[in-house]
């Protein structure tokens, strides 16, 4: 009774209000309110009870040294890939309870051949729970529900439990706070009273070596894990941006250096002393190896047109004087010649 308690604490069922009418307001209230309340995990097809996990023999057939769990719920759908469920009406104790849990550990250890012929954990080849990363894949987590009917005080029983399976659920330390749990089986303790007035979503559920009460999805999980992972991969980030930024101003500093040196070649016009554009500049560039530049490379396009106007004011005057005529402003000199001197 008491498994098909916690199974009903978990999974939360909504009552049907349409069907309620004609109960008293109290139970209509109590109905509504478990309405509202937080959903359960998972329906009823994803708890087994009484399932074998066979330290030897077969899943059919097993041997001797293997634990048999009070439920087995697979709910991935909301969380819970796979969590196995130990129900204690507070009869046995913490000894005994240590001795069921190395059953299991026995149990997540051992190996065997899969349908494709490799060898991997025996509870994989009947469950699906995706893989933990390298050097965090733990095994699945165990629910210890304490139903309070016998004479074992749960408070007392539990730290005792702690001490004697330290070695099965205690991770390693990192630097950023949080345990990784490789090959470790996370293990949580929840009231079956706390259990049904709060459900899954209350944070009734405390983890071995953990402070403070959780959720039963904070407690099966690596919340501190999670944001270290978080801060790592935005410290990542702001490194990629930082990086960025760096390869971004050299690229800046580089194109700005050689701009100046561009700009410290570009051609003076001779005749105004003006810069060059950027077109006489590329005009004015040898077209062949070794070719000679043109007089007229010296200036820019408006001094580059007085030079030919005078050029060919100058080649007039000259065939003028051979035939003796006279020569419009011969004395003063022509604008390409004052240019010349």
């Amino acid at each position: 009774m008491a498994v098909n308690e916690t199974v009903i604490a978990l999974l939360r069922p909504k009552p049907n209000i349409a069907r309620l009418t004609i109960d008293p307001p109290h139970v209509q209230a109590a109905a509504q309110a478990a309405v509202d309340g937080p959903d359960g995990i998972g329906t009823i097809a994803s708890f087994w009870t009484e399932v074998p996990l066979p330290a030897t023999g077969t899943w059919n057939a097993p041997g001797k040294g293997g634990a048999q769990a009070d439920l087995v719920l697979t709910a991935p759908q909301d969380g819970v890939p796979l969590l196995f469920i130990e129900v204690d009406n507070c009869h046995e104790t913490a000894e005994e309870l240590a001795d069921k849990l190395e059953k299991y550990a026995r149990f997540f250890r051992r190996n065997a051949k899969d349908t494709d012929g490799k060898e991997r954990p025996m509870w994989r080849t009947r469950w699906m729970v995706p893989e933990g990363r390298y050097g965090d894949m733990p095994h699945p987590p165990v629910l210890l529900v304490f139903n309070r009917i016998g004479e074992r005080n749960p408070s007392l029983t539990v730290p005792r439990l702690q001490e004697l399976t330290r070695h099965l659920w205690q991770g390693e330390r990192q630097r950023g706070g949080h345990h990784l749990c490789d090959r470790r089986i996370p293990i949580i303790a929840v009231g079956l009273n706390q259990l049904r007035e709060h459900g899954p979503a209350g944070p009734v559920f405390a983890r071995f070596g953990r402070s403070g009460p959780q959720t039963l999805l904070e407690a099966i999980g690596n919340p501190r894990r999670e944001a270290a992972d978080a801060r790592e991969q935005e410290e990542a980030k702001a490194r990629a941006a930082a990086y960025q930024a760096e390869l971004r101003r050299a690229a800046q500093e580089q194109a700005a250096k050689q701009a100046a040196e561009r700009e410290a070649r570009r051609p003076v016009c001779t005749g105004c002393g003006a810069k060059f554009t950027d077109a006489r500049w590329e005009a004015v560039q040898p077209t062949a190896w070794g070719a000679a530049k043109d007089f007229h490379s010296r200036f820019c396009d408006e001094c580059m047109d007085h030079a030919v106007v005078d050029a060919r004011q100058e080649q007039a005057g000259g065939k003028r004087q051979e035939r003796g005529q006279t020569v419009p402003g011969q004395k003063a000199g022509g604008w390409l010649s004052r240019l010349r001197t």
